[in-house]
Order: C-alpha cells, then sequence, then structure tokens
C-alpha cells in the first residue's frame, strides 16, 4: 500500500506553543490551498476521490472541503497528533524545564501527564496502518496528518524503533508538504 498523506496547513496562533492535540484555528486560505493542492494531484494522478483525516479541525476542515467537491471524506481518530496531555495548548515556556529535561531523555516512553507517550503515537499509528493496509491492499491511500504522526509512519515503515532520545528524531515535514511512504 502506498499513503499519500499532506500535512495540515499551518495553525494561526501555534507560535511558541506545545500543540498536540488542542484544536488550533487555521486560515481558511490555507486550508482552500491544500483542499486545491490535493484535488490536482488526484485528478493528475487519476487516484480514488478518498481522504482520510483526523478529527483535529487543522486536518478535517480541509477534508470537509474536499467533500464539497466530491471527495468522500473518512474521520479517523487514530491520524491525530500525539497528546501532549497537560501541556498541549500551554507555552513551551510554562512546562517545567525538569519535565522537558525528562522527556527529552526518555522520548520513547515519557508522556506529560494525562497524555500519551511517543510509543503509544507509535502504536496508534501502526494499528492504523495495518488496518488500512489489510483494507486496501494494492490501492493508494489518501490522508491529511500531522508532523508527529507522519514522521512517527515514516519511521514504522522503514523499520526504525521508537527513538530514546528526543536528538534522535527527525525534523518535522513542512505545512501543506505530501509524504509518499510504502506499508
Amino acid at each position: 500500500m502506498i499513503l499519500y498523506i499532506w500535512r495540515h496547513p499551518k495553525p494561526i496562533t501555534a507560535g511558541g506553543l506545545c500543540i498536540g492535540q488542542t484544536d488550533v484555528e487555521v486560515d481558511k486560505r490555507k486550508l482552500k490551498r491544500l483542499a486545491n493542492k490535493i484535488q490536482r494531484f488526484v485528478r493528475l494522478q487519476q487516484l480514488p476521490k478518498v481522504i482520510w483525516v483526523s478529527p483535529l479541525q487543522r486536518s478535517l476542515k480541509v477534508g470537509e472541503i474536499l467533500a464539497q467537491r466530491g471527495f468522500e471524506c473518512r474521520v479517523a481518530p487514530k491520524l491525530a497528533e500525539i497528546h501532549f496531555g497537560d501541556w498541549d495548548g500551554q507555552s513551551w515556556k510554562q512546562i517545567e524545564k525538569q519535565q522537558i529535561d525528562e522527556w527529552c531523555n526518555n522520548f520513547a516512553h515519557f508522556a506529560p501527564d494525562h497524555g500519551e507517550s511517543l510509543q503509544q503515537l507509535f502504536n496508534r499509528a501502526e494499528s492504523w496502518l495495518d488496518k488500512i493496509a489489510a483494507e486496501q491492499k494494492d490501492s493508494p491511500v489518501l490522508a491529511i496528518g500531522h508532523a508527529g504522526w507522519i514522521n512517527s509512519a515514516k519511521m514504522i515503515a522503514t523499520g526504525q524503533e521508537v527513538p530514546n532520545l528526543a536528538i534522535n528524531w527527525p525534523h518535522s515535514v513542512g505545512y501543506l508538504s505530501c509524504s509518499h511512504i510504502d506499508i
């Protein structure tokens, strides 16, 4: 299975904040820009008009635009970004340095209070990828996701383990960019 997954547009008010599952707004023009990009890609590649999205509005709203244009929009909670728990939506400056250090030094297994660890995100992403691969077989899958989830899926696809140290985490994919992942 080939997964084509686009990262959502840049949120309006995310600068300096720890954003995981906090539902932040995106400029409507940027939502339409990504929808146009996906629609053009699907037309040129002659792909099925089915798009998977996370329930977070920075992904979901692009799917809703595409649904108005004849796409089938499927919402998958397992596509959501990592849940940072009590950190989610907070300024990085407000989070205790000791907690951030603990996270960076136990990157795979540390979870902020009421949140999930990177290992849990990997497990969630792998579960969704396995389910979709079994259903889709050789059909390409289109999705709109989030940087942490996309990096996790790329690492899973290449057989990499969850990194134990934050320094070993890859750079985030760019907003509106498409990642091609062979599962």
